[in-house]
Parts: structure tokens; C-alpha cells; sequence
């Protein structure tokens, strides 16, 4: 049984910040508290029902313990004393999810970064297919995909393409992606219908916010150039590409995306301000780094994480040992989420474990 002091504590942050709110603080303040009633008021109407369950539990224990009880009506009360067993075994497995540490991150918008690998042409044909299932997926999840550079391949796909994933809880969901995705498959151009594989790299970064990483122009070295492939006559005309090379940590980032050399400044300094954050996080944080090698993987963008196999229609993901037969679905973003949802609740699963171990 959940501690009722912690339950209560919870209920009482909710009012005061309700409260804090009623008082009309300044803007800053208005949104911070408003950010943690959103995160806080699901949590409450867990534990209200959770309690209330509690309550219902021991009326009927008392009802069944009652010897002026008659027989019907203590066969209902049994009856009903099971079912409240099992909805509070479901309602404290909920609430313990919920009170797991957050990771700070989980709320961002997302740098998403996907790279051809080893197979050539077919390489960068798959890359292409992450990129547009990743697209799908977050259109469902009402989220909004911001390109920020491309480096098309020669036949198709992409060598190279970069976005911003903007929504509630982006990275809470994407950031079990970062690793190497496999292919198995016979390519278009594959007379003898041999089985090809190959892969493509996934990179999944939260995004940062000038509060978050001070970059000192001092320790940038920006380059503007001219724009080169698709484009029209525009390209040749105009330096409008910027690479920015970050002096201290050696990270390199180019857009050329935007006729705009200032947009394209600013795309790549958010790119720039990701790779630091990201990198700093990692630094930081070795626990973090730890707990993700040991529940879904560490992220490592060596790391082989999921192979789509489309002679038997299947994924599978190696880390948790899933594998769906809807290799159509998952490509369309429609049953990702079944993928990404199943790797949330490994997580938590360790979390827990770890938390009944402590």
C-alpha cells in the first residue's frame, strides 16, 4: 500500500499551486505554475480514486464482518470485496508509474537526426522510410515536423535529414529510438530477388532553449556559402547556407534548408544548442546513461536497436525482445505507437523493480 503521507502531500501541492494560481502572479510564475497543475491534476484524480477504493474496501470488510449481515447480502459484499481488491491493485500500480522521477527532458520538443548507413543506395532508401514513418507517427500525435536540413541520396531516401519535432511530450516518447534501425529487404533494383540488408542511424535529441545552453559568440566559427542541390536557379545565386562550427567541443552543424541565410543561422544554432545540451546531459548525468544501457538500451548510436525484415513482414526490437508481424502498420506510423508504448512500460518496469529493490 501506497504511503498515505505521500498521497496526501501530492493532494496538498495541488491546492496550494491552484491556489497560487487564483492569485494572478506575475507571467513567469503563471506558467510554471500552470505547467505543474497540468503534470499534477491527473496524478490527484488517481490518488482521490485510489483513496476512495480504500474506502469502499473497508465499508464492505465492515459489512462482512457485521454478524446481523444475512447471507445475500454478505455473498454481495464478498463479491464486491474482490472486485475493489483488483481495481486497487490496478489503481496503486498506475499511481506508482506516475510518481516515478521524470525525466527533465521528457516534455521537450526533439531534434530528430536521421543518416544512411552501411548499404549504399538501399541505405539511404530506408533512411527516407524512418524519416516518413516518424513523420506519420507524430502527425497522429498531433505534433508538428519543422525540417531543418537535407542531404538527398542519388536515387531517393535521404543521406541526411534533420527536423524538429514540436509537441507535448515529444521526447517522453521518441527518445528510445536513438540507435541503429536494420533492413532486410530486396531492393527495386535487385534482378535475382536477393535479400539486401542494411541501416540506418537514428539520433534523438531533446531540444534546448538559450536558458538552457550559453553559447559565446567568440567560441563559434560560422561559414555562409552557396546552397547546393535542389533549389532552382536560386542556389547559385546566394550564400545562403551557414555551417557553424562550435570551437570548444569540435560539433560541426550546416543548414541550407532555407533561402534565408538568417533562418538558416538560426535553424543551425538550434541544432547546435540540442548537440550541447545533449551532450551535456550525457556528462552530467551518468546514472541516467547507466539506467538507459540497462532497460532499453543506451542510446548509442552503434547500437543495433530494431530490425524491420520485410520478406516476413516483421519488427523486432532487440532490446525487449518484441517482435510485431505488422512491418505495413508500424512503416506507416500507425502501429509505432505499439512499439514505442511497449519500450515505456519496460522502463517503468525497471523503474519499479529498482524502486521495490531499494
Amino acid at each position: 500500500m501506497l504511503p498515505a503521507s505521500r498521497l496526501d502531500a501530492i493532494v496538498a501541492r495541488l491546492a496550494l499551486a491552484e491556489a497560487e494560481l487564483s492569485a494572478g502572479p506575475e507571467r513567469d510564475t503563471f506558467v510554471r505554475l500552470s505547467r505543474e497543475y497540468a503534470e499534477l491534476k491527473p496524478v490527484v484524480d488517481a490518488v482521490k480514486a485510489y483513496q476512495q477504493a480504500l474506502a469502499d474496501l473497508e465499508g464492505v470488510k465492515g459489512l462482512i464482518e457485521d454478524g446481523g449481515t444475512d447471507s445475500d447480502m454478505a455473498k454481495v459484499a464478498a463479491d464486491e470485496k474482490n472486485a475493489l481488491e483488483g481495481r486497487i491493485a490496478v489503481l496503486e500500480n498506475e499511481l506508482r508509474i506516475a510518481l516515478l522521477p521524470k525525466d527533465a527532458a521528457d516534455e521537450r520538443d526533439v531534434i530528430l537526426e536521421v543518416r544512411a548507413g552501411t548499404g549504399g543506395d538501399e541505405a539511404s532508401l530506408f533512411a527516407g522510410d524512418l524519416f516518413r514513418m516518424y513523420e506519420r507517427y507524430a502527425t497522429l500525435q498531433g505534433w508538428k515536423v519543422d525540417l531543418i536540413s537535407a542531404s538527398e541520396g542519388t536515387v531517393g531516401g535521404f543521406k541526411e535529414v534533420v527536423a524538429a519535432v514540436r509537441g507535448r511530450g515529444a521526447y517522453a516518447k521518441l527518445k528510445f529510438e536513438s540507435g541503429v534501425h536494420r533492413v532486410q529487404r530486396v531492393p527495386d533494383t535487385e534482378t535475382s530477388g536477393r535479400i539486401h540488408t542494411s541501416a540506418a542511424t537514428v539520433a534523438v535529441l531533446p531540444e534546448a532553449g538559450e536558458v538552457d545552453i550559453k553559447i559565446d559568440d567568440a567560441d563559434l566559427r560560422i561559414d555562409v556559402f552557396r546552397a547546393s542541390g535542389a533549389g532552382g536557379q536560386h542556389v547559385n545565386k546566394t550564400e545562403s547556407a551557414v555551417r557553424i562550427t562550435h570551437l570548444p567541443s569540435g560539433i560541426v552543424v550546416g543548414v541550407q534548408d532555407e533561402r534565408s541565410q538568417h533562418r538558416n543561422k538560426a535553424k543551425a544554432m538550434d541544432l547546435l544548442r540540442a548537440k550541447l545540451y545533449d551532450a551535456e546531459r550525457t556528462r552530467l548525468d551518468s546514472a541516467r546513461a547507466a539506467e538507459r544501457k540497462g532497460m532499453v538500451g543506451s542510446g548509442d548510436r552503434s547500437q543495433r536497436i530494431r530490425t524491420y525484415n520485410f520478406p516476413q513482414g516483421r519488427v523486432s526490437d532487440h532490446r525487449i525482445n518484441l517482435t510485431l508481424h505488422k512491418l505495413p502498420q508500424v512503416m506507416e506510423g500507425t502501429a509505432l505507437g505499439e512499439v514505442i508504448d511497449a519500450l515505456v512500460a519496460h522502463h517503468q518496469a525497471a523503474l519499479l523493480a529498482d524502486e521495490d529493490a531499494a
